[in-house]
């Protein structure tokens, strides 16, 4: 893998901006023609600088709020826990999960429109065979939430 040059860094600076730019209007961004940009662009993402798309939605004309519990998941087996991982890996509504140290194996973020799709949640985790307990909290509000520059991948 080499390192990237200054017209990658643009490439994935513009990305990042906006995702869903034509390769000809990236192109014209950064000098190169729409094929050119292709190549790069399949060559970034082969070589993992970019690992993914990914859709951010918002409320758009509604006033949807979204609830988020936080899921602290003790598995029976901490070594041999991957059955859990994969299971969750499936739920549309975990947008995170940390393995961690200490009392509990797993911190889960939940994110939905109702409070009662996070309890099914909550009961399909439970009920998984692999989790021995659960303890949940509700987010009451989100005070501070940011994307970190160096986490800001586009997947």
């Amino acid at each position: 893998m080499r390192p990237l040059d200054h017209i990658d860094q643009q490439i994935l600076s513009e990305l990042k901006s906006n995702a869903r730019i034509s390769h000809a209007d990236l192109g014209g961004k950064v000098n190169l023609s729409r094929n050119a940009v292709r190549v790069r662009i399949e060559r970034l993402e082969r070589e993992g600088f970019i690992k993914g798309y990914t859709i951010v939605t918002g409320a758009g004309d509604s006033d949807q709020n979204i609830t988020t519990a936080l899921m602290f998941v003790y598995r029976h087996d901490r070594m041999r826990g991957g059955d859990v991982l994969h299971a969750l890996r499936k739920i549309p509504e975990v947008v995170a999960c940390d393995v961690m140290t200490g009392d509990f194996d797993l911190l889960v973020r939940v994110e939905a429109t109702e409070a009662d799709r996070i309890r099914q949640i909550w009961q399909q985790i439970s009920g998984m065979s692999g989790v021995r307990d659960t303890l949940t909290a509700f987010a009451l509000s989100s005070v501070i939430r940011k994307d970190r520059p160096s986490e800001r991948v586009i997947r």
